[in-house]
């Protein structure tokens, strides 16, 4: 394995596969505060053409974090197909890259060779690939889960519903729940991040969730995102959810820090499985986003994307209905500007399809980020065009609970018209029962939330 090479006369050469992939990265703030990050273009130039001739072997002889003290490191390389991964370990990265940019290598092709591909390899691909060929390849694959319906079923663009209320307030989580549905978001799941984190709460959030979706029979998947402890407490006092959530991070370290095992996976799994409302079999959801590794120290001098695709391979263990990347919520600490959140986001779509997985954004930022919302729009338009799975749909792309910026109702009409995708079938039915959706589009209900109301409170059918 060869570690150096000699550009306009400098010769460059890296301590470790762990460096090369670091180096290799394009520029991250995140990467730069751990100072693993490239310190000059050249270098960043030399590391990719290092990167290029690895072989997948190589990349998975040499994980980000020891095999003996990481259960994410064990769980990724336990889970790999034995047989493919021998078939493919000599391939060098850069002639993994152009096979899957090939136009007759298939969404099957590519996802059977993904079984066996640790984490740290589908980093390295995605190193190689410029914004465009990540657009490509990320549409190239399909990925279908089933909850309570299915998501990834091809021409559909799917939305979460995050009604998020500072207080947890019942009656606000159902206004704004209601005036999201009367814009057509919700298809993918109705979601909501509680301000208090106990038991009552969820369990009251879960209730209000319910009451709606089932007197409205609405076709969609519910959940709270409260700690995975404190779902499973709520649904062992008897709450009903059809989605367990939990964040997932890179590292044992850092999923210590969230609180979490994957025992403790294994069992919420089994539990909502058993007792949740959702008739499955995919019914965890996961949330993940560059540089959470960072910030608990627990990143191991890795870089960022490839910490966040290590996010994945824990992810697939479970199979998940929904994953997505909060791609700007970490700050500019991480992800500074627009370029910056621009790479990430098509990254982390990219690597999280290639990880087999349904991959949504949440396509936001803070606002302390040099940023507004046309940059998140136009990176919306180009997550679309990349098959990704969802959106967020927050009030006015304002969430009032969490203070962020995100995509709002208006941005899901508008992204499945731009591109010619509805929702998912079911949801669309429902919709177009309704007039909420008529002829691809937006119909003549939408936007009226009083079409749920009876004498001016929710009750009775449209």
């Amino acid at each position: 394995m060869i570690r150096r090479t000699t550009l306009l006369g400098h010769t460059y050469t890296f301590g470790s596969v762990k460096e090369i992939l670091a180096k290799a990265s394009e520029r991250k703030s995140g990467d730069q505060l751990a100072g693993v990050g490239a310190e000059s273009d050249l270098e960043r130039a030399a590391a990719k053409i290092v990167l290029s001739d690895l072989t997948v072997g190589d990349l998975r002889e040499n994980p980000s974090v020891p095999y003996e003290t990481d259960f994410v490191t064990r769980i990724i390389q336990d889970d790999l197909d034995k047989d493919v991964y021998e078939a493919i370990r000599r391939q060098t990265i850069a002639e993994l890259r152009e096979w899957i940019l090939a136009p007759e290598t298939s969404s099957e092709m590519i996802l059977r060779v993904s079984r066996g591909l640790t984490s740290e390899a589908i980093s390295a691909v995605s190193k190689l690939m410029g914004n465009l060929d990540l657009i490509y390849a990320g549409k190239k694959m399909r990925i279908t889960a089933t909850c309570n319906t299915t998501i990834g079923e091809p021409g559909v663009l799917a939305s979460r519903l995050q009604p998020n209320h500072p207080t947890d307030d019942p009656t606000g989580i159902a206004a704004s729940l209601l005036e999201g549905l009367s814009y057509g978001v919700g298809d993918a799941v109705l979601g909501v991040n509680p301000a208090i984190d106990t038991v009552d709460s969820t369990l009251a959030v879960w209730q209000a969730l319910n009451e709606i979706k089932d007197r409205y029979e609405i076709p969609t998947q519910t959940c709270v995102l409260s700690h995975i402890t404190t779902q499973m407490n709520a649904v062992l006092k008897g709450g009903k959810a059809d989605l367990c959530f939990q964040s997932l991070a890179g590292s044992q370290k850092a999923c210590e820090a969230f609180g979490v095992t994957p025992d403790l996976l294994a069992e919420a799994k089994d539990l909502f499985l058993r007792e949740g409302s959702a008739k499955g079999p995919n019914v965890m959801y996961f949330e993940t986003g560059q540089g959470s590794e960072l910030s608990s120290s627990a990143h191991y001098d890795a870089d960022q994307v490839t910490m966040e695709c290590r996010c994945y391979g824990l992810a697939r263990h479970y199979q998940p209905f929904l994953v997505n990347t909060v791609v700007g919520f970490m700050g500019p600490e991480y992800v500074y500007d627009a370029k910056q959140l621009t790479r990430a986001g098509l990254e982390d779509v990219f690597n999280g399809h290639l990880h087999g997985l349904p991959m949504g954004c949440d396509v936001c930022y803070t606002n302390h980020m040099p940023t507004d919302q046309n940059d998140a729009e136009a990176l919306a338009v180009l997550l679309a065009d990349a098959g990704c799975h969802y959106f967020m749909g927050v009030p006015q792309g304002d969430d009032v609970m969490l203070m962020y910026q995100s995509t709002g109702f208006h941005d899901i009409a508008a992204l499945r018209e731009i591109t010619g995708k509805r929702p998912i079938r079911e949801f669309e039915d429902w919709l177009t029962r309704r007039g909420i959706w008529e002829d691809g589009r937006l119909g003549r209900n939408a936007g009226d939330p009083t079409r749920f109301f009876d004498d001016g409170r929710p009750g009775g059918t449209i």
